[in-house]
């Protein structure tokens, strides 16, 4: 702790124990980021539903309201700047964050989401051909788990298959909390200068992709400003698929470690609860920057100035005692799903969530389907975890296949009518 405040992350402590240390020290504490910046963080799920609850009223996404940004006592080199500011989604409140996902949300109707559905089949189906083709030790990771979203939400936005690989590396750099600020500003501006590049190419090469419907909003509509377009790229492509790579990760990681869940989830097809319990019981967000104090405000009894900032902490909000009882902590996908805030609440309630949920269900459906005893090939404390405050999952999964289900390509487990 340095002073009053407790710092975050603490160097050499896996970061769920330091979240762990935060919720025990209560529901909302001082922290100290990286490159001496204060915030605070709310990490109990009381405190977190009544934050998320009180959006766009109390507490805004709109950094102009943090003083430590106004007043210069955040770093211009700050290695999370990138995340906080912009002209994108997450940093939008009332109207214009309305205005901004009402045309992204053309993307994640029911319907769209739906008819995906035979093309993440067909992706999950190749891969799995693959992995049956590598054999014991091959990684999940980088065999299954990255590249089915990555594919899916590239599908969608018509971003070419050799830039893939870029995409995901300029992502890694700039969640990681281990970048420099010079990394993760780098990354920024490559990865800010390749959307522009994207656009361009579908002003001049449109085609049936979401990245064309939004230059479409752009140039026909005037309901998008330069900076707002690439933005919401910007968003869009990072978190269409770095949570789902993670939850997939975390739900593979689940069943291994308790077989006869997997067993279960396997003979009575309980792939919808295998992943809500999944995002209960380890979400792939632990944390969210930030919600600043519009006024002054109180947050489970602990008084908070205006113009601060609100580290939303999610790590443990699915083991929180207080909300889902003593058993918070045990992973059971046949317990009574009474909702969870892994994709937040409010306003800005993940507008990708039924794409996630979709994806985890095919993809799991069909790996445990043709490899009902896949297991670990690794201690389970080997595994390597991201090192990012903000989103937590493997880095690699080294697996045994056991039993090969004969299926033939092309033919996943079905989904369900």
């Amino acid at each position: 702790m340095s002073g009053s405040r407790f710092l975050f992350p603490m160097p050499g402590e896996p970061i769920l124990d330091t979240y762990d240390r935060l919720r025990q020290a209560g529901p909302v504490v001082p922290i100290e980021l990286p490159g001496g910046v204060a915030a605070w963080a709310v990490n109990s799920y009381a405190g977190v539903a009544d934050l998320l609850a009180r959006d766009n009223k109390v507490f805004s996404r709109d950094p102009r309201h943090w003083n430590a940004l106004r007043d210069g006592a955040v770093p211009p080199d700050w290695p999370m700047l990138p995340l906080v500011s912009g002209d994108h989604l997450q940093v939008k409140d009332g109207a214009d964050h309305r205005r901004l996902r009402g045309l992204i949300a053309r993307a994640f109707t029911a319907a769209r989401v739906e008819a995906l559905a035979p093309r993440i089949a067909e992706i999950t189906a190749a891969l799995i051909e693959e992995i049956a083709e590598a054999g014991d030790g091959v990684d999940l990771v980088a065999a299954f788990n990255e590249p089915l979203p990555m594919s899916v939400i590239c599908d969608l936005y018509g971003v070419p298959v050799p830039d893939r690989a870029r995409l995901r590396g300029w992502t890694v750099a700039i969640l990681s909390h281990t970048s420099t600020g010079e990394e993760a500003a780098t990354a920024h501006g490559e990865l800010l200068s390749y959307l522009a590049a994207l656009v361009e190419l579908k002003r001049r090469q449109p085609g049936d992709d979401l990245t064309t419907g939004l230059v479409r909003a752009h140039d026909e509509e005037d309901r998008l400003s330069d900076g707002e377009l690439v933005s919401a790229l910007w968003v869009m492509l990072i978190a269409g698929h770095e949570t789902t790579v993670h939850l997939l990760g975390n739900a593979i990681v689940a069943l291994c470690a308790h077989p006869e869940q997997r067993a279960l989830a396997v003979s009575r097809d309980l792939w919808p609860e295998v992943v809500e319990e999944t995002l209960r019981y380890r979400s792939s967000v632990i944390g969210s920057p930030f919600r600043y104090t519009v006024t002054d405000a109180t947050v489970e009894g602990v008084d908070i100035p205006a113009g601060e900032a609100l580290w939303v902490s999610y790590a443990h909000l699915g083991t929180d005692a207080a909300r889902y009882g003593d058993d918070a902590g045990r992973f059971d996908i046949t317990r009574e799903q009474t909702g969870h805030l892994a994709f937040g609440h409010g306003p800005h309630f993940c507008i990708g969530a039924p794409l996630a949920r979709l994806e985890a269900r095919i993809a799991l459906r069909a790996l445990f389907g043709r490899f009902p005893e896949l297991g670990l090939a690794v201690d389970p404390a080997a595994i390597p975890y991201t090192p990012s405050l903000i989103t937590h999952g493997p880095m690699a999964l080294p697996v045994r296949l056991g039993r090969i289900e004969d299926r033939p390509a092309g033919r996943p487990a079905p989904e369900p009518a």
